[in-house]
């Protein structure tokens, strides 16, 4: 059985997924930034990920970050942003899982940011609702 949808039901999915993009835009911008402005501040707080500390490795997280963020900003590129994005977290899992970090609260951390990666997209986007439905 089909269900329909309200106008204002819309605008509430769409204002819900603006805000989570948003915020999540504005966590990444604040996180690759302070990759790249201050990397001896990053790499004093990081705990031992296995990764070098230098700066030249936190410029190249910091700029994937940053790229990648930029484009989930931008409407026309929301999806490559999505998913490199996807793909930068699924990284941060792999590093936490390998040494050992817990798992809930820094392992699984990379999944949480992509379920909202693709949350606000799917809130917003009633072609991706379409596409990837929630059976109710």
């Amino acid at each position: 059985m089909a269900t329909t949808t309200t106008s204002s039901e819309r605008d509430r999915s769409k204002i819900a997924g603006y805000t989570v993009s948003g915020i999540l835009i504005l966590f990444l911008a604040v996180d690759g930034s302070m990759k790249l402005a201050a990397p001896a501040m990053m790499a004093a707080n990081s705990p031992p990920l296995g990764w070098p500390t230098d700066a030249g490795t936190f410029a190249m997280l910091g700029t994937l970050t940053l790229v990648s963020t930029l484009l989930y900003a931008i409407p026309r590129t929301r999806y490559l942003g999505a998913i490199l994005l996807t793909a930068y977290l699924g990284g941060t899992v792999a590093t936490h899982a390998r040494i050992g970090n817990p798992l809930f609260s820094h392992t699984l951390f990379g999944v949480y940011l992509g379920v909202l990666v693709w949350g606000g997209l799917w809130l917003r986007d009633p072609r991706l609702r379409a596409l990837l439905p929630i059976a109710g």
